[in-house]
């Protein structure tokens, strides 16, 4: 080695040769192993580029509610029905990039306070408006909406089913409905499955076959699938990776004995997600009226 300016050591070629001869194998467990390089996370240039996991999952989030305006293809002036809104923010951002009027729903009082919140602050409550609802008891008039959105919604509903034949009569005829379900992949353990349902409170996730099956009972053809499985097996290790980086903070806020209990499902539920859980977006339509 040889000394630099501010006293410390250079390491040698030789020095540094020798590290990678000895630890190729451990970048590429950390870092990836195509190129042992760091990853653009975010594009040059981004609004908000990601400088830590937790700006990482939200940037994706974003990504994806751009996704689903684009594929949703609602225009100016139409009146979409986000079933199962969140904290509002997507519901938002469709009304910005498109003009068009949202009607949110959900069954989290918690969820409905900060959606209303996220509309007054972006100055679209004019256009976006939040309300207590069930996705399985639509409160609407037969064929009240434009288009219809539900994202990561179904997995939790007890009666799928009934969810399609609402979704469809509160359409329009022509109107299209973008939904997410999720699958599942090989045969998981079944501790696996339980941290899966107790952490997200769903029911066991379908088969793509049998979700294409219930929307066209209930009515719907089907204008397009993709599948996001990649998405899910990254969230999975996100979410340990930010479970375990933000430990502290969870015990804090939740309490050592409830933390206790996740500290024996999140890692079962990780795997679960990396390994056997898939992801499907749907695009239904509702065909027009004879």
């Amino acid at each position: 080695m040889t000394e630099t300016d501010d006293g410390t050591t250079a390491p040698t070629p030789e020095e540094i040769g020798a590290n990678y001869d000895r630890f190729t194998d451990l970048y590429g467990l950390i870092t990836g192993d195509i190129g042992l390089h760091v990853g653009m996370w975010s594009e040059p240039g981004e609004r908000a580029p990601a400088s830590g996991l937790g700006d990482l999952a939200n940037l994706a989030q974003e990504r994806q509610t751009e996704h689903h305006i684009k594929t949703l293809g609602l225009r100016a002036g139409e009146h979409l029905l986000d079933i199962g809104c969140g904290t509002g923010v997507p519901a938002v951002r469709v009304a910005q990039r498109t003009g068009g009027r949202v009607t949110g729903i959900n069954v989290s009082r918690e969820h409905l306070a900060r959606a209303e919140a996220a509309a007054r602050a972006e100055g679209v409550s004019d256009r976006v408006s939040f309300r207590y609802g069930n996705a399985m008891d639509l409160d609407f008039p037969d064929g009240s909406f434009d288009a219809a959105l539900s994202i990561e919604v179904f997995p939790h509903l007890s009666d799928r089913p009934r969810a399609f034949r609402e979704a469809a009569r509160v359409l329009r005829p022509g109107g299209h409905f973008l939904m997410s379900d999720f699958t599942v992949r090989g045969t998981p353990a079944p501790e696996g499955l339980v941290a899966y349902r107790q952490v997200w409170r769903c029911m066991p996730p379908t088969t793509p076959a049998e979700t294409i099956g219930w929307a066209a009972d209930a009515g719907f053809e089907l204008a397009g699938v993709e599948d996001m499985t990649q998405n899910s097996a990254f969230t999975g290790d996100l979410m340990g990776l930010l479970y375990a980086d933000r430990h502290d903070e969870v015990v804090e806020r939740f309490g050592a004995e409830e933390v206790a209990g996740f500290d024996a499902l999140v890692p079962l539920m990780r795997t679960f997600f990396h390994d056997h859980l898939g992801s499907y977006l749907f695009l239904f339509r509702k065909p027009a009226a004879a």
